[in-house]
């Protein structure tokens, strides 16, 4: 299901049929999506990155119960519009979703700057999209977990007035045998604690496998401040890592 989920991430809005009139069940979009499920239910909203909330009205995953704040390549039926008044955009089925890795920020200290490794990887597409720093990779492997972390390191000064973050993976020293795909997501709302505006300039560092060090920047214009990025600025920074992908 990984991989199939992965050859379709490069065309993440696909409409297989539609008309002015209204959807058929037949209809099926695939996207990237936010959870915002409080009560922790099967039915939850779902906000895609330009904006537009959709309320899923039916399921095929009974179980599926994900956490506010997870990312998901969803896979859904559009079963009706909303009026603006309601507070959402659409009536979904959801058909299918996959869990994309979501993650907070790595803050280095000289005692983990060693620990998050610095091993290459390699970048099929990297986006800014409601908040989150999205990232399409592929790395080589074969028996062992790996890590991917979006890290910050205050020891490494720049005068440039931007944000530098260090997009890491450490393969555990397993061995490059096999070619392995992943998506990940970082939640950047904390960064906006940083800034006095409603934009940030960003610098990710990648050391890839045929070049010591790729930067790739990036506007992130958020517009209002989230109201929880000072509270994330305090508790998102996290010296703990979690096992990533294999």
């Amino acid at each position: 299901m990984k991989k199939l989920w992965l050859l379709l991430i490069p065309a993440l809005m696909l409409f297989i049929s539609c008309d002015d009139d209204g959807y058929s069940l037949d209809d099926f979009v695939i996207d990237i999506a936010t959870v915002e499920n409080p009560d922790n239910s099967n039915y939850f909203y779902l906000r895609l990155d330009d904006g537009k909330v959709l309320w899923m009205a039916a399921t095929n995953l009974y179980n599926y119960k994900p956490q506010t704040g997870q990312r998901i390549l969803a896979n859904f039926t559009l079963l009706s519009d909303r009026p603006e008044n309601s507070g959402y955009n659409h009536d979904i089925k959801l058909n299918d979703a996959y869990n994309i890795l979501t993650k907070g920020i790595f803050n280095i200290t000289p005692e983990t700057q060693d620990s998050i490794g610095y091993n290459p990887i390699e970048i099929n597409d990297m986006w800014i999209g409601s908040n989150y720093l999205n990232v399409e990779f592929y790395y080589r492997g074969y028996n062992k977990t790996h890590y991917i972390t979006l890290a910050k390191d205050d020891s490494k000064e720049y005068d440039d007035g931007k944000i530098h973050l260090e997009f890491r993976h450490n393969a555990c020293n397993d061995q490059e045998i096999y070619k392995g795909n992943g998506i990940v997501s970082f939640n950047l709302i904390a960064l906006q604690a940083l800034t006095s505006e409603k934009t940030l300039d960003l610098a990710i560092h990648v050391k890839k496998y045929d070049t010591e060090e790729t930067t790739y920047e990036f506007k992130y214009n958020f517009g209002e401040k989230d109201s929880r990025s000072e509270e994330f600025n305090n508790n998102y920074f996290t010296n703990t890592e979690t096992a990533d992908v294999k």
